[in-house]
C-alpha cells in the first residue's frame, strides 16, 4: 500500500510518497497552493498508485489548534470529496523545523510532508 504526505501551507504545499510497501517516506515535490492544487494531488495519487493520504495537523503544543489548522480542514474535506481517498491527521509539530536541518529551502515543503508521513507509518 502506498501513502501520500501532505503538508499544507497557505502559499506552498509539500508532497512525499510511501515506498510501495509503505515503509518509507520520500520527499517528491513542492506545490502551490492555489486553485489547481487538488488536481496536481488528484493527478500525483493516480500516477503513483495511492491509497491513503496522511494530511499534517497543525496544532501547538498544548493540542490547540493554530489559526491555519481551519483552512486544512477544509482542504481536507475538499480533497476527501474529489480525490475519494481516506485522508488521516499527523501532527506536524516541528516538522518544518526539522526539515530544515537536512534540506535547502526549495525542498523544505516536500521534506516536511516526508516527516510528517514518516511519523504516520511509525505509528501504524
Amino acid at each position: 500500500m502506498r501513502y501520500l504526505g501532505i503538508d499544507y501551507g497557505s502559499k506552498r504545499t509539500g508532497v512525499a510518497f510511501s515506498d510501495a510497501s509503505g515503509k518509507i517516506a520520500f520527499p517528491h515535490k513542492v506545490l502551490l497552493t492555489d486553485k489547481k492544487l487538488v488536481s496536481e494531488i488528484k493527478k500525483i495519487c493516480d500516477e503513483k498508485k495511492i491509497s491513503v493520504i496522511v494530511l499534517g495537523q497543525s496544532l501547538n503544543y498544548k493540542g490547540v489548534p493554530n489559526p491555519i489548522q481551519s483552512d486544512i480542514a477544509n482542504f481536507k474535506l475538499h480533497i476527501e470529496s474529489l480525490i475519494k481517498l481516506p485522508v488521516h491527521y499527523q501532527s506536524e509539530i516541528l516538522t518544518s523545523t526539522e526539515a530544515a536541518r537536512s534540506t535547502g529551502k526549495d525542498m523544505l515543503d516536500s521534506s516536511a510532508a516526508a516527516l510528517i508521513l514518516q511519523s504516520y507509518l511509525d505509528s501504524i
